[in-house]
C-alpha cells in the first residue's frame, strides 16, 4: 500500500508537506544525519520538480500518548499532505501495554483524519537484535500492522527491512550505536530506504 495522493502530488509538482511525528528515531538521536535527512535527499532526487517540505517532529523519549497530546501544534498546524507516525520502543519499555499503545496510535490517526484528509503512514521502529527485548517490541509493531489493515493505510516495516539487510550481509553492530538500540548513520540510512519503498 502507498500514500497515493502524496505520490500523485510529488509526481506532478504540486508542493508537498510531510510531517514526521515520533521519538528519537525520528529526531535522529546523536547523529549528523538521521532517517529524515536521508529520506529528504532520496525524495528530492526522485522528485526534483517538487517543492517538498519535510518537517521533523521527533522528540527523544516520546511515547504515542505524548504524541497524541502534541498533535495540534506539532502536526495539524502545518496542514500536512502526509503524516508519518513512528512509535513503539519507548512505549514497549515504559510500562504501556500493547492495547494501550494501539489505542494511542488509533487516537493519533483519528485526530489527523478529523482535521483534514492527509495520507497517513505508520512506521515501525528498528530491529534490536535476537533477544527477548526485540520479541517484546515486535508485539507493539504487530499493533501498528493491525491498524494499517484496519484503516487501510501503509505500514513501513523498518524492523523487517533491517532483518533482510542483515541476512544479506549487513552487520548488526554497524547499524546501532553503543546502546544497541539507536541507529548509527548507516542504520538511519537503511531506515530511510525502508520508508522510501512506499514512494517507489
Amino acid at each position: 500500500m502507498k500514500p497515493e495522493r502524496t505520490l500523485q502530488k510529488l509526481n506532478t509538482g504540486v508542493p508537498v508537506t510531510i510531517v514526521a511525528l515520533g521519538d528519537s528515531l525520528t529526531e535522529g538521536w546523536m547523529v549528523a544525519k538521521g532517517y529524515i535527512d536521508y529520506l529528504e535527499e532520496m525524495l528530492r532526487t526522485k522528485f526534483p520538480r517538487n517543492k517538498l517540505k519535510l518537517i521533523n517532529r521527533g522528540i527523544p523519549g516520546d511515547t504515542a500518548q505524548s504524541g497524541l497530546y502534541r498533535m495540534e501544534w506539532d502536526v495539524l498546524h502545518h496542514k500536512p499532505d502526509c503524516v508519518f507516525i513512528q512509535y513503539a520502543l519507548n512505549d514497549a519499555f515504559s510500562g504501556y501495554t500493547e492495547q494501550q499503545f494501539k489505542g494511542n496510535i488509533k487516537g493519533i490517526i483519528d485526530n489527523v483524519r478529523d482535521n483534514g484528509d492527509p495520507d497517513i503512514v505508520l512506521i515501525t521502529s528498528v530491529y534490536i537484535g535476537d533477544n527477548e527485548d526485540n520479541r517484546h517490541a515486535e508485539g507493539f509493531y504487530r499493533q501498528l500492522e493491525a491498524l494499517g489493515e484496519e484503516y487501510r493505510i501503509p505500514v513501513v516495516r523498518t524492523h523487517e527491512y533491517w532483518k533482510k539487510k542483515i541476512r544479506e550481509g549487513a552487520v548488526f553492530g554497524t547499524l546501532v550505536q553503543y546502546d544497541g538500540v539507536h541507529p548509527t548513520e548507516e542504520g538511519y540510512r537503511l531506515m530511510a530506504e525502508a520508508v522510501m519503498g512506499i514512494f517507489e
